[in-house]
């Protein structure tokens, strides 16, 4: 048989080309899901965070499922957004805190994580248009580290912010070049440029692959600017009063006793305001998300597309009299909102499972068809959640990780306090310090609703709380609980910091699977000095 001549051959690659353009290919390749991610900035849920959001209530949670039970493993913009991106802890993705030194968006991370970060994998091995608007990493656009030029592998389209959440008066890199922006509201104002880039995208995009796309919104971040119509909202709401707002932090590691109390009247102003404007900021996400499932209604890609919805952080507004910030290992700061809807999910469920932003990366890729084998994430999939599959084996526990910010200086606020403190209030009550450095077991079982945290400090401090007696962490039983359980969650602990993809989601301490073996406990890798890894870098 001759050989085909090239004009054949020509031929044949034109009617391949034809074949997957025309409806019958391209319907193949629509029946894999769209996926939607919205990520809000310090948005809590444990303090009415998503009572403003009546829109976003509608449209996801009450057309799909709402996770009760979702944390992020460490309660600071960069290392959480660097789990979801990787689906690891952050011991094993190494961004420690929001500075370059801690790798946020360094060179390092550049080169060792990004490549391999599930945005990458859905875009080079899944056929994935990928789409990104926001805020990325809060170190991103810095001149040690490429400036907005850099644009990370696994995105087809870029628009994200330089540097830390604004709402006027930025840049953006648009695949790589620097646009700014001023302060008119009607072009300028950030969560409403995302949404219309957003929109924009969807009216554009190709029609022949299936597409993600990540929305990083800057609220409810300080500096809590609202949009001019927003700014009269919400002017009776004050910040929760709960039983843990106000109060001594006793039996608390020394950052949380030094905070004053009660806490002064102008401190008090301060954090209801600050409340209120964080409100108002959010009913501008809220209008993104309806004109945002409107467009992908209109476009009829509604029912093929999954949409999450979810925050990097909690955050606190005077619970142990800190007055407002994040950083702390309590329930308030480390839980956050998780919504989904899509394909599959029925409506209006709630789950109780315990979920971590680390599971948002492999339930994407699972729902694009990707091997999660083939990754080094120490997430799960949320799929057979979604799906509300049957007799589903689910985790118990999970691993918090923080490293304290601060430096050889003391802070300018307040000289006094001497070197090691930061993030100070004019009152000298400091959100973080240096050894404000803990890893905790957080626990969710049929028997025990528990967190045990160690912090890596001269006081080797100890904090346990029974969440089910005490919901506020107002009781530190630390000094009180069995010492066979103090033993146990050592030892586990010591597992989950040095776990590494499937290592991670083995039985916890309470699971019929649980293995116990104290002599372990004094191995040459024991707790202290396994701990805190990421302090080598």
């Amino acid at each position: 048989r001759s050989a085909m001549s090239p004009a054949a051959v020509a031929r044949g690659l034109a009617l391949a080309a034809l074949l997957v353009l025309s409806p019958a290919g391209a319907a193949r390749q629509a029946r894999r899901p769209n996926v939607v991610l919205i990520l809000t900035d310090d948005q809590d849920v444990c303090l009415g965070g998503m009572t403003p959001l009546k829109k976003t209530n509608a449209l996801i949670a009450q057309m799909g499922i709402t996770f009760l039970n979702a944390y992020v493993p460490s309660a600071l913009c960069c290392p959480s957004r660097a789990s979801i991106l990787t689906g690891k802890y952050p011991h094993n993705h190494h961004v420690v805190n929001n500075t370059l030194e801690g790798n946020c968006s360094s060179k390092l991370w550049q080169k060792i994580q990004e490549p391999y970060t599930f945005p990458a994998l859905l875009k080079t091995m899944c056929g994935y248009q990928t789409f990104f608007a926001g805020k990325y990493l809060n170190e991103y656009g810095a001149e040690d580290a490429g400036g907005v030029g850099h644009v990370p592998p696994g995105w087809s389209f870029w628009y994200a912010l330089e540097k830390n959440s604004k709402y006027y008066n930025y840049t953006l890199s648009v695949n790589g070049k620097a646009r700014r922006h001023g302060e008119n509201y009607s072009v300028d104002y950030l969560t409403d440029v995302l949404a219309n880039m957003s929109l924009d995208f969807l009216e554009y995009k190709s029609n022949f692959e299936p597409f993600f796309m990540m929305i990083s919104t800057p609220a409810p971040h300080s500096p809590w600017t609202a949009a001019p119509q927003y700014t009269k909202s919400f002017q009776n709401v004050s910040a929760p009063r709960n039983s843990n707002f106000n109060i001594h932090g006793k039996n608390k590691h020394w950052l949380i006793r030094q905070a004053k109390t009660p806490m002064t009247n102008s401190s008090i102003q301060f954090l209801d305001n600050a409340y209120r404007k964080r409100w108002q900021t959010l009913l501008s996400v809220d209008d993104l998300i309806e004109k945002l499932v409107k467009k992908l209604e209109l476009n009829g890609e509604l029912d093929n597309t999954y949409i999450f919805y979810t925050s990097d952080n909690g955050y606190h507004t005077g619970q142990f009299s800190l007055p407002i910030d994040k950083r702390q290992l309590y329930e308030f700061d480390i839980k956050v909102p998780l919504l989904v809807r899509g394909p599959g999910i029925k409506p209006n469920q709630t789950n109780k499972m315990l979920v971590a932003n680390i599971d948002l990366g492999p339930t994407i890729l699972d729902i694009a068809g990707y091997d999660l084998n083939k990754t080094q994430m120490d997430g799960m999939s949320l799929l057979p959640l979604l799906r509300g599959d049957k007799n589903v084996t689910w985790r118990s526990d999970f691993l918090v990780e923080y490293q304290g910010e601060g430096y050889n200086g003391s802070d300018p606020t307040c000289p006094g306090l001497g070197p090691g403190v930061t993030h100070c209030f004019p009152d000298c009550v400091c959100e973080d310090s240096y050894n404000n450095t803990y890893a905790c077991v957080r626990t969710l079982s049929a028997s025990w609703d528990l967190q045990y945290c160690e912090f890596d400090d001269r006081e080797v401090f100890v904090e346990v709380y029974n969440l089910t007696a005490d919901p506020h962490q107002i009781n530190n039983i630390a000094k009180t609980i069995d010492q066979e359980i103090l033993e146990k969650m050592n030892y586990r602990l010591m597992m989950l910091q040095s776990c590494s993809g499937a290592t991670c989601r083995t039985p916890g301490v309470f699971d019929p699977g649980y293995r116990f073996d104290p002599r372990l406990m004094f191995s040459n890798h024991g707790v202290r000095a396994r701990r805190f890894s990421a302090q080598s870098l």
